[in-house]
């Protein structure tokens, strides 16, 4: 005993002290918890510093942190939505030389550009990016292939798609999303925006979405809604028809993938008589990046997710456990929720595929688990990943991540499309109409 507590007296004189650090996440829920909690044991037992895993709703996050802040008590890293990185850096909040130095020692050329470039900040970036996923065009390639189709990769194509097999009511060309209540309209009709070069904002913060090429998609969506079922629709009618095999296309996220192989009760495919064949699964197509005439590059509606470094952080002890969470931890990470948390770092080093390789081969689905490498092809699994390189989404690039929320959340442009739609205004006019709107927002 003597001998033990010369030890603790010759340590506290040295300094020596044992690192804490306090993580806030937003992956609440208890089976996601249990695997935080164990790579936060595994990182103590090598390095000998403990991590403190919280829960944090994801709708509280901000209020939290700006109290927090406000006390000089923010945790030491926050797990948060693209939608916070930006403003909470140009707010002090987050470190980010901390994140910058963690993304270099990582390696730059490791990571796809998009969840990256959605976070420049100065010479730098506001936070490290952890995971992603894109919105992905659904499409019976079966049905294009004997049709003698091109994959339906930009707005012709999928003109041409709907135009050979829109047959009412026993197959929609199409099915959009037209019910302006629900967010699954804005980011449908985003994803259509961004793919054909509509900017919500310029390079200096002004409204631009009163522009030709917002004419363009308006026009090309109300194609799309012609080529879909009558009434409000979202995403469950989306699903339900595909799933019954009497859609050609839909958009929808990631998550409908082990849904689409049968692994879910709660969303049957009735078009597979065996409803653990995966057959409409293997007949699908996936189409992350889609291209319209005024910007042939294309895009890909993103939700990245990060790792923010705080002001008030152990900063080397942080850095260590980010690093150590995107390299040892990386795949017990992402099996949290494998068909929904993309790796947006493919491998450990420039040129590695590892991760997205051990990434296809976790286990998804509720009443069923299986790889998603048993239903879709490893250059399947590699096209939905690549869309996250041109992942992309409105205003945050120009620091105008609160413009976009505002948007989401008054519903303004989901209901100036809607009454498009419904022959209430020309396309030049809504146009205009969504310019002064998303101004008034603005302001």
């Amino acid at each position: 005993m003597r001998k033990f507590q010369i030890l603790i007296v010759l340590l506290a004189m040295a300094g020596v002290t044992h690192a804490q650090l306090v993580l806030w996440t937003t992956e609440e829920q208890p089976e996601r918890l249990e695997v935080q909690n164990r790579i936060a044991a595994d990182f103590e037992a090598e390095t000998g510093i403990s991590v403190e895993v919280v829960p944090v709703t994801e709708s509280a996050l901000g209020e939290r942190a700006t109290a927090a802040f406000a006390a000089g008590s923010l945790p030491d890293i926050i797990y948060h939505p693209l939608s916070r990185s930006i403003g909470w850096a140009e707010e002090g909040i987050l470190d980010t030389f901390a994140a910058t130095e963690v993304v270099e020692n990582l390696g730059e050329d490791t990571y796809g550009a998009g969840a990256l470039d959605l976070v420049r900040f100065e010479d730098g970036w506001a936070a490290v990016p952890h995971s992603g996923w894109t919105q992905l065009l659904v499409y019976r390639a079966d049905l294009f292939e004997e049709a003698g189709l091109a994959p339906p990769t930009d707005y012709e194509s999928i003109r041409a798609g709907v135009e050979a097999l829109h047959d009412p009511p026993d197959m929609y060309g199409f099915v959009a999303a037209t019910d302006p209540g629900e967010d699954y309209m804005m980011q449908v009709f985003e994803h259509m925006a961004l793919a054909n070069g509509v900017r919500l904002v310029d390079e200096q913060g002004n409204v631009a979405v009163d522009s030709p090429e917002m004419v363009e998609t308006l026009e090309f969506y109300n194609e799309l809604v012609d080529a879909s079922p009558p009434g409000n629709l979202y995403w469950q009618q989306s699903r339900e028809l595909y799933f019954a095999g009497n859609a050609a296309m839909i958009v929808w996220s990631p998550f409908i993938l082990d849904e689409l192989a049968g692994l879910r009760d709660e969303a049957p495919v009735t078009y597979d008589a065996d409803k653990e064949s995966g057959t409409l699964a293997r007949n699908s197509g996936f189409v992350a990046r889609i291209a319209g005439p005024s910007n042939p590059e294309g895009a890909g509606w993103a939700d990245v997710r990060y790792y923010g470094i705080t002001v008030d952080a152990d900063i080397e002890s942080a850095q260590r456990f980010v690093e150590y969470s995107m390299t040892e931890g990386y795949i017990d990470t992402l099996s949290i929720a494998a068909e929904g948390t993309f790796p947006v770092r493919r491998g450990a080093e420039s040129g590695s595929r590892d991760f997205v390789e051990q990434w296809s081969q976790l286990e998804v689905g509720v009443d069923r688990k299986a790889p998603l490498g048993d239903f879709y092809e490893q250059d399947v699994i590699e096209d939905i990943v690549a869309g996250l390189d041109q992942a992309s989404r409105w205003g945050y690039r120009e620091g105008q991540g609160a413009l976009v929320s505002a948007l989401y959340g008054t519903r303004v442009m989901s209901e100036g499309v809607r009454d498009f739609i419904d022959g209430e205004r020309t396309a030049e006019e809504t146009a205009s109409v969504l310019q002064l709107e998303v101004e008034a927002l603005q302001r």
